[in-house]
């Protein structure tokens, strides 16, 4: 449930420079007034007598009168508490996402920063546009990690994928376990009761690790009813790719992209997927959008909104202070003509 504030006639707002022009104008005016002349034969024996309290006390009326009539200004623009309640219907989509952290992904041929990065970002995009599927993450190396089960809670997602590093940064074993990957992927939504199921996988490398075979996995993953997207993140020929020297400097080196495409094409088609290449960031924030639009939750969602009135608050106290006023000023406060 929302819970916002928010006034349903804004623009009577507008009548408060009004009041402000008024009590402007009353204070200048008490500024500019000279005093009233009095004629008397001893005219200096009243100049050291002391105020009444009756006349020191008098501007308060009309401090009084003015902030009623601000209230009541905005009591007519009717302030407001909306408490919006979503009633949601039908199902989202389950989706995997299994990441490669291997080294290669450091490779700088994705910018702004290295292929792991751009992918973290074009990720976040496309969860955020998710808000009513069940969303998990698994990374994968030599070994596959569950770093997220599924979730609506994006928060959680979002604070889990930024703390994605490469796997040597976590000083975990290099390597591209493919099978691994999608098998990890796969049990995430093996418990799923959605209608549809999917895995999206984006490596940039050559299944090289791991005791299961990329296709092998597509298969049983099939069995379960799960779709496959699979995603090459590579540009062909040499990359420049962040290496260590023997001294500890950092240095920028060419090395050659090596990505199996033919498998990851064979994935996607055993599950009746589709297989993409990236050669950029903006490639890859195409694919996501091209999945995001192939794969659309079929859910409805419907709004109520229960509106509190405020105005009742101000406009109670608002009177009560027009009538004190009008009572002190024709009793205490009441001027001898």
């Amino acid at each position: 449930m929302n819970t916002n504030f928010q006034f349903a006639n804004p623009w009577l707002l507008g009548l408060l420079l009004l009041v402000a022009v008024l009590a402007a104008r009353h204070l200048l005016g008490r500024r500019a007034a000279s005093p009233a002349a009095m004629t008397h034969s001893a005219a200096a024996l009243t100049r050291d007598l002391p105020r009444s309290w009756r006349v020191a006390l008098r501007p308060l009326l009309t401090a009084m009168r003015l902030l009623a009539i601000a209230m009541l200004v905005i009591a007519l623009a009717r302030p407001q508490i909306v408490q919006g309640k979503e009633t949601i219907k039908g199902e989202g989509v389950d989706i995997a996402l299994a990441l490669d952290i291997s080294g290669s992904m450091a490779s700088l041929d994705f910018q702004p920063a290295n292929r792991l990065e751009a992918a973290k970002e074009v990720i976040g995009s496309f969860v955020e546009k998710r808000a009513y599927d069940k969303i998990g993450l698994v990374v994968f190396a030599s070994e596959a990690f569950n770093q997220t089960p599924l979730t609506l809670d994006r928060n959680a997602l979002e604070r889990s994928l930024g703390q994605v590093e490469l796997a040597p940064d976590l000083g975990i074993d290099d390597g591209t376990a493919i099978g691994l990957g999608v098998a990890n992927a796969a049990n995430m939504l093996s418990q799923s009761d959605a209608k549809s199921k999917v895995v999206i996988l984006l490596t940039d490398g050559v299944n090289n690790a791991g005791e299961i075979d990329p296709v092998t996995a597509a298969e049983a993953a099939k069995t379960l009813g799960i779709k496959i997207y699979t995603i090459g993140a590579a540009k062909p020929g040499q990359v420049p790719v962040p290496v260590t020297d023997m001294f500890g400097n950092q240095q920028v080196a060419y090395q050659e992209s090596q990505l199996d495409e033919e498998t990851l094409r064979q994935v996607a088609e055993i599950t009746g997927g589709k297989y993409f290449r990236a050669q950029d960031t903006q490639g890859l924030k195409a694919i996501y959008d091209a999945i995001d639009q192939l794969e659309k939750s079929k859910v409805e969602v419907q709004v109520f909104n229960q509106y509190n009135e405020l105005a009742g608050w101000l406009m109670i106290p608002a009177l009560l202070l027009l009538l004190t006023e009008l009572v002190l000023s024709q009793t205490l406060f009441r001027r001898i003509p």
